[in-house]
């Protein structure tokens, strides 16, 4: 072999383990995932027709004095970490009292000693509170803080107090502080159109019961319950519970005679169901 088939022989060859280092050296890097200090978090709760939505991160404690240290009064906050938290309703509802359309909003606090102001914002999607602008609130609401007798190391958001259907609370807790701001919502505005309309021309699966005790509940016509509820009795009359709801609702219209007449029926017809399981 001639020298200059040598060199051609050595340069093939080193051209060739060059290449073979190429794929190992441009390979891209693992990806890696590292715990989020703030780690995201979705809070969902419906209450009576209207879904809430709450999508927020949550800072943790971690020995440091967070209102009045971390988070200065006085100061707008983000509500968290990282982007400020997104509270997204279904509905209008009211905020703290104040009218709010359905949509989403961003949610920032200015924190007090004594008194806190929780804001709704129209600009979602802002990372902190650096181009918070007060000409772009719907809502700002005081409320008087809460001395919490445990500490909660990490932020949190809850919606809270459910029971009367037609409202909840939106509270905020850390550290020893918890603030709150009551919302709520329409429900009788909006479904009654809905039942009257159902019930106009009913089908057979018509909703009589529901109805009437949804007037009853909410204190609305109760010669309509009474009519509705007498129509799902006909539909069922062994249905003793509705017998018995016929005369919660005579009771309040103030038929005292008819209610007990009504709750007779019911505890009568309730003994002859009884009497058909025992056989």
């Amino acid at each position: 072999m001639t020298a200059k088939s040598l060199r051609l022989f050595a340069l093939v060859g080193f051209a060739l383990t060059f290449a073979a280092t190429l794929p190992a050296q441009s390979a891209p890097a693992p990806k890696l995932e590292f715990p989020a200090p703030s780690p995201a978090a979705t809070v969902k709760q419906r209450f009576g027709l209207t879904d809430i939505e709450v999508n927020y991160s949550r800072p943790s404690m971690r020995g440091r004095v967070i209102f009045g240290g971390l988070e200065s009064y006085g100061k707008i906050w983000r509500t968290g970490a990282n982007s400020a938290t997104k509270v997204t309703f279904s509905t209008p509802v009211k905020f703290g009292g104040t009218e709010v359309p359905a949509g989403s909003y961003a949610l920032f606090s200015i924190p007090g000693r004594d008194e806190w102001t929780v804001i709704l914002n129209k600009v979602t999607g802002q990372w902190g509170a650096y181009s918070y602008d007060a000409a772009n609130d719907v809502a700002r609401v005081q409320t008087a803080p809460v001395t919490l007798s445990a500490p909660v190391e990490t932020f949190t958001i809850s919606l809270d107090d459910l029971a009367n259907g037609a409202s909840a609370t939106l509270s905020l807790a850390w550290e020893n502080t918890r603030a709150s701001v009551r919302i709520d919502t329409d429900v009788v505005g909006s479904l009654v159109p809905q039942i009257e309309s159902a019930l106009a021309s009913p089908g057979e699966k018509a909703p009589y019961a529901q109805a009437a005790m949804f007037y009853l509940e909410n204190n609305l016509d109760l010669k309509k319950a009474l009519t509705w509820m007498d129509a799902a009795i006909a539909a069922n009359p062994k249905a003793f519970y509705l017998v018995y709801r016929k005369a919660l609702i005579l009771e309040k219209m103030g038929d005292k005679a008819g209610a007990i007449a009504a709750s007779e029926a019911s505890l009568a017809e309730a003994g002859k169901g009884h009497r058909r399981d025992q056989g």
